[in-house]
């Protein structure tokens, strides 16, 4: 009954955050200041009802996947062989606030190399393109995966616990970065400040544009949150800076 009650509560916890930062996102570009930001807006083209209603139907499922496996590994006997840890003082502080970094580090190399196998012609069509039906994504897109890409995705947080000391902490702040930056990548508005491009953090971090791009082209800017991987293989779209210029001067204007 416990193991109920737990899946019940998280899955309860992380739907509200589904639905609350995806539905922020989205009442303010969508609604609130659509007129504002309309030189933002990647693709001009419209999101019709049936895609949200899709993104929301897989986004819910992937998340019930992804409880599922959360609690297998910190709900069951194998709690002993992670590394799960609830004394601040074992590791200190410092450490606390590393594992987050860290742990979005691996993360993000790990997603990379998944996101190519899926992108595998044998594999693309039975799993992947589920996500990719979303041509021109919504905030709700975030965890719009077919079952088999929902564990895939899934298994990230119980990998970690294996490999690295996590703190409860540690991983509620690493599960909500995660989701508010994938919110974000899938955004379909380019909300990043002027100052960004001219930062060392352009050439580091992805960006709405980045991910869109992918979407839309259905290859390249494969990472998740940094370009590295993307750049170290060549499998960054040559196109994205250019693209990304013109949309910050459309809503900036030329820059200097």
């Amino acid at each position: 009954m416990k193991y109920i009650k737990d899946f019940f509560d998280l899955t309860s916890t992380g739907l509200l955050y589904y639905f609350f930062l995806a539905g922020l996102y989205y009442w303010i570009c969508y609604i609130m200041f659509r007129k504002i930001l309309y030189n933002a807006k990647i693709q001009q083209k419209e999101i019709k009802k049936r895609d949200i209603i899709r993104e929301i139907f897989h986004s819910v499922i992937s998340s019930l996947v992804m409880t599922f496996l959360i609690l297998l590994v910190t709900g069951t006997s194998l709690n002993q062989y992670t590394k799960l840890y609830r004394n601040i003082d074992e590791y200190s502080i410092y450490w606390l606030i590393a594992s987050i970094f860290l742990g979005l580090f691996i993360h993000d190399t790990y997603f990379y190399w998944m996101h190519r196998l899926l992108h595998h012609k044998k594999i693309f069509k039975y799993v992947h393109l589920i996500h990719h039906k979303s041509t021109n994504p919504s905030p709700f897109a975030a965890y719009s995966f077919h079952i088999a890409e929902a564990v895939g995705e899934g298994l990230i947080v119980p990998i970690l616990l294996f490999i690295i000391p996590l703190h409860p902490i540690s991983i509620y702040i690493f599960i909500i970065s995660s989701l508010a930056i994938n919110i974000y990548g899938h955004l379909g508005y380019e909300i990043a400040p002027k100052w960004l491009r001219a930062s060392f953090l352009f050439n580091i971090i992805n960006t709405s544009v980045y991910h869109n791009m992918h979407h839309n082209k259905f290859k390249g800017n494969y990472g998740l949150y940094f370009r590295f991987w993307d750049k170290i293989m060549k499998t960054e779209n040559p196109d994205y800076v250019k693209i990304y210029d013109h949309i910050q001067e459309k809503r900036f204007g030329k820059q200097g």
